[in-house]
């Protein structure tokens, strides 16, 4: 029987407060050393979801970070003797709390304990309890020795599959007749329904690193066909770091990221989110890319040495792109010329069409950054030249006649950061061939031990290009948008904090569906309630309003209305014992286009979560209640998922969503993964449409996966 809207909240309301009442009836606990195995997941996979709500669509892959924390955690970083690098790379610092920590040492000593840390400025509980997962404190530091048997004592091999699969027949694995082939090819998928993954990775300390990842993706051939090799996508890099003077060696498959992405940026970046002082980037040059992402990476040779103060980059790379090419004649009909028209990034070869377009033109990028480096502060100049081997020619309109159109870029950059006593500045400038600038300048400072602030303005002209730029901002691009941004975070009391932040924007110029100049503005506020590490509670509301063309079918000509959405979300996580935690969540949404009718939606989720530090067998359940008006008013949420995979799926319509997840070690070498989600959708007969449509109302995903480890 279906609830009205009154019994719906009073049935989600109360649902919640259940939860925190069943938290507040357990007895209060104190400070305690927990294990550390279900400390570093949920610290992980809080780091992902904050990163992954400011990117929930766009697709990306968390593999990067993942193999950074997992490393500490496995490998924890020795305070003193951490170099700054190693420090950001846990990205759970601020640059001035790495500052006042390697300060602190460099005037009193080595650090005795983990508890020294309560003396250092900037780092309270919170923070101490956040890192201390992936670090420790000795007195004794032995220079890495690169011999045999050092290599054989203190390397790790890891070897990992994984096969997905939808249960569910999707119509482009569905038979076909001859005839229907014949007159359109690309009405099936020429492959099976199966999602295969392969990864070996080889790591000795921080110092080298190898591996090879492959994947095939669900319609792809597998050792037939179009894919004879087997694997559509192979990925293998070699990497070196801290061999005296060399600092970084990649080659293969790498990644590059300079500055604050304006000029060159290649990686995973972060964006808007309630971490609201995480607005800086802090690039390592050059990483080794470990993703099956089969776009945004570097294939070639890449290099930094360190002589003295300065650090010099220097980069090659040649690859060939999947992408869509037009053939065009001249005047007389006798002379064809080739352009590009979009450079495809899904990485799906399943149909004729796809399988045409791979491989289909030609990139070499060859730049690099010079960086002077003291202790607080850093000055970089970049320089990157593109080419590709066609010319870009797409249907020009009024919002794009800005837009890159050639076969050869060039951007140039100058990059900075700086710290003094508790503000750290810092900024980019970059300037592209097409003669575009764009600015981008911002601060974070302590205020108190209990305040902290952070503000970025940027301004990206339109006629600035670069094919590979990721910096903060509202849109996708770097290019046609000016923005002033303010955070906030501050402790009120030892149990609760406030993380709010504030960011408006514009558009000068057109975008695509917005047909004229636009603007909006972002807010978000979080109150926090943690009084010990076994309770955590927050509740958050968001509100974002940006300008769109109106959906008025009586207009003759296109206006710009207001795109309103808000978000209202009650979260709780608590550990009822050392290996079992509970999480629940509601989430409301509004949405509002101009003058039409409101939108409204919910989430509401319980986790069960089962994970003990000497138990063999772990799990992790969900059960979920969803509800909205259309794929307008959906709501995304982040899942839990096996080892190096991630899942952030939208949840829209009326249904229900649940998964379980179960893992267990045996032989101390292997870990086994199983993982069964379905979504059921009660309002539909339908899933999804063209050929991923499934006939009926349930998707039921299987996941296997397999790791050895030695």
């Amino acid at each position: 029987m279906a609830l009205n809207k009154f019994e719906k909240i009073i049935f989600l309301k109360g649902f919640f407060y259940l939860g925190i009442l069943t938290c507040f009836s357990l007895p209060k606990v104190v400070f305690s050393q927990e294990p550390a195995e279900p400390q570093k997941n949920y610290i992980i996979e809080k780091k992902i979801e904050t990163i992954a709500e400011a990117n929930e669509e766009t697709e990306i892959d968390y593999s990067t970070m993942f193999d950074e924390l997992l490393f500490f955690f496995d490998n924890p970083l020795d305070l003193n003797f951490a170099e700054k690098e190693q420090l950001q790379q846990l990205n759970l610092l601020t640059d001035v709390q790495i500052n006042n920590l390697l300060n602190h040492i460099s005037k009193n000593g080595k650090l005795i304990s983990i508890y020294e840390l309560q003396s250092v400025d900037g780092f309270d509980l919170q923070t101490i309890q956040n890192i201390l997962p992936f670090i420790k404190v000795t007195d004794n530091f032995n220079s890495p020795h690169i011999g045999f048997k050092d290599l054989m004592r203190n390397s790790v091999n890891q070897v990992i599959v994984r096969e997905t699969r939808i249960v569910e027949q999707m119509e482009g694995f569905k038979p076909a007749s001859d005839s229907l082939l014949l007159a359109n090819p690309n009405s099936r998928y020429l492959g099976g329904p199966d999602k295969l993954y392969a990864r070996y990775r080889f790591n000795f300390r921080t110092n080298i690193s190898a591996g090879l990842t492959c994947e095939k993706d669900p319609g792809e051939e597998f050792f037939k066909g179009t894919q004879k090799n087997g694997f559509d996508f192979y990925s293998a890099h070699l990497y070196f770091r801290n061999f005296g003077k060399l600092k970084f060696l990649a080659l293969g498959d790498y990644q590059v990221n300079f500055g604050q992405g304006l000029t060159f940026w290649s990686g995973l970046a972060y964006r808007k989110s309630a971490d609201v002082m995480n607005i800086k980037k802090n690039p390592l040059a050059i990483r080794p890319f470990v993703s099956a992402m089969e776009n945004l990476f570097m294939r070639g040779a890449a290099t930094t040495i360190a002589i003295k103060k300065f650090e010099i980059t220097g980069f090659l790379s040649a690859q060939r792109l999947d992408a869509s090419v037009t053939r065009t004649t001249d005047t007389s009909g006798t002379q064809e010329e080739s352009f590009l028209v979009s450079v495809q990034t899904s990485g799906f070869h399943r149909t004729p069409n796809e399988v045409a377009n791979k491989n289909k033109v030609g990139e070499t990028i060859a730049g690099g950054h010079i960086a002077y480096k003291r202790e607080n502060a850093e000055f970089g100049l970049s320089g990157v030249q593109s080419l590709w081997a066609l010319g870009l020619q797409k249907k020009t309109n009024a919002y794009n006649q800005y837009d890159f159109y050639a076969s050869a870029n060039q951007n140039l950059g100058a990059d900075y950061s700086f710290i003094i006593r508790n503000l750290n500045f810092f900024g980019e400038v970059a300037r592209s061939l097409s003669g575009g600038f764009a600015f981008l300048n911002g601060a974070i400072a302590s205020i108190t031990p209990e305040v902290s602030v952070s503000i970025l303005h940027r301004n990206f002209q339109r006629n600035y290009n670069s094919v590979y730029s990721n910096a903060f901002s509202e849109s996708t691009g770097t290019n046609n948008e000016k923005g002033l941004y303010f955070g906030i975070n501050a402790k009120l009391n030892s149990d609760f904090t406030f993380a709010g932040f504030v960011d408006k924007f514009e558009f000068p110029w057109l975008k695509y569906q917005v047909n004229a100049p636009s603007g909006g503005t972002d807010y978000l506020a979080q109150l926090t309630y943690k009084p010990n590490k076994k309770l955590e509670i927050y509740t958050r509301y968001r509100q974002k309003t940006a300008g769109i063309n109106s959906k008025d079918p009586a207009a003759i000509i296109d206006y710009l209305a207001d795109r309103e959405k808000q978000n209202l979300r009650f979260n709780s996580s608590y550990k009822v014992t050392e290996d079992i935690t509970l999480r629940n969540r509601v989430e409301f949404l509004k949405y509002q286009l101009g003058n039409l009718k409101p939108e409204s939606g919910y989430l509401i989720y319980q986790d069960v979560m089962f994970k003990a530090h000497s138990n063999p067998f772990s799990f992790s359940f969900r059960f979920a209640l969803f509800e909205t008006e259309s794929y307008n008013s959906r709501i995304y949420a982040y899942e839990n998922e096996v080892l190096y995979a991630y899942s952030i799926p939208a949840y829209y319509y009326r249904g229900v969503r649940t998964y379980v997840i179960f893992q267990y070690k045996f032989l101390r070498k292997f870990d086994v993964w199983l993982r069964l989600g379905q979504t059921y959708i009660n309002n539909k007969n339908m899933i999804s449409s063209g050929l991923s449509e499934i006939q009926g109302n349930t998707k039921t995903e299987v996941k296997i996966q397999m790791r050895y480890k030695f």
